[in-house]
């Protein structure tokens, strides 16, 4: 990541019409042990991509060195959080009972609504962790529905040079079982050497390509690994271009704009201060609206303090139009 390559809101001006380039930035996830993971949304430039409102890419990491994933029981409200691998397995378990293991090319999406709280741990066979951990804010309508987990394994679709894998929503004639609450589009892309692959896209949603490995123009912008490329609404297809020598890989994300402004803080997302004020005191009072992780050999995660200041609700600026017929 080169600090060179944006300006201070982490977005560069692009050579494509209607594409921002939004780089990532370093955080510690988890506690002592933390795994640095490469944090592309939220940020200054942009909130939120359609519903799509969080987007961390961790790896590959060498368990050996690092230690891997071990997240201890921690909470969340008003969201979906989504998980997806490249390489490694995670064992999750939740307090709905759920008790699963996320594999390369395989689904895991919890619903957290009014309260949820969860743990996630690299299995012990793991040497290599490698994936994306994406959260989808709900809209005021179901912010308080209940829990839910799914699991899914979609199947490869091969068009034009490509291997695409659609976890949520629909491109590229095939269609994901799993429900969402907005409109969405999630998928795995994995482009050939020197592949150019045009997909039809809803011109309704806005779109985020996150690259994962390698090099790839997305409508002629040219987008480094762990760089986030967004374009805004209006456009009816996209070309993806691998130039080099071996196989890129990217995560494409999408949905109709969120017109809601959202609270999201450590784990919460909510409409107002007080929606995180509330829930971080149930999740310190051990309130049974998160409920209790089975299993788990640690304590909970406990809450960080409150800013000084009342947390403001955040949106987008309108997307931009795309030109495409």
């Amino acid at each position: 990541m080169s600090p060179a390559h944006t300006d201070p809101a982490g977005r560069e001006p692009a050579p494509g019409a209607g594409v921002e380039i939004l780089t990532p930035r370093d955080v510690p996830l988890g506690g002592p042990r933390a795994m640095t993971v490469r944090r592309t949304l939220p940020q200054r430039a942009r909130t939120l991509i359609g519903a799509w409102c969080f987007i961390d890419h961790y790896g590959p990491d060498d368990v050996a060195e690092s230690g891997g994933m071990d997240v201890a029981p921690h909470p969340h409200t008003g969201l979906q959080t989504v998980s997806w691998l490249f390489s490694g397995e995670i064992e999750h378990r939740d307090s709905l009972g759920s008790h699963a293991f996320v594999r390369p090319g395989e689904l895991n999406l919890m619903t957290g609504g009014h309260g949820i709280s969860h743990t996630e741990v690299s299995t012990p066979g793991t040497t290599t962790l490698h994936g994306v951990q994406l959260w989808v804010a709900l809209p005021e309508e179901h912010r308080n529905t209940g829990r839910d987990f799914r699991h899914h394994v979609p199947g490869a679709v091969h068009l034009d040079g490509a291997v695409i894998r659609v976890f949520l929503g629909s491109l590229a004639g095939d269609t994901s079982p799993v429900p969402a609450f907005t409109p969405l589009l999630g998928a795995e892309i994995v482009l050939e050497p020197h592949a150019t692959t045009t997909l039809g896209i809803d011109p309704a949603f806005e779109h985020g390509l996150l690259v994962d490995r390698g090099r790839i123009r997305l409508d002629g912008t040219p987008l480094r690994g762990s760089e986030l490329g967004y374009t805004g609404t209006g456009n009816r297809t996209m070309t993806l271009v691998n130039e080099t020598d071996a196989p890129a890989r990217a995560v494409l994300v999408g949905g109709t704009p969120f017109e809601e402004r959202i609270v999201m803080w450590w784990n919460f997302v909510g409409r107002s201060h007080e929606d995180i004020v509330e829930a971080r005191r149930e999740w310190e009072a051990s309130s049974d609206r998160f409920g209790h992780v089975e299993g788990y050999p640690g304590d909970r995660i406990p809450a960080p303090a409150l800013p000084n200041a009342a947390l403001a609700p955040r949106g987008n600026p309108s997307p931009p139009k795309g030109s495409t017929p």
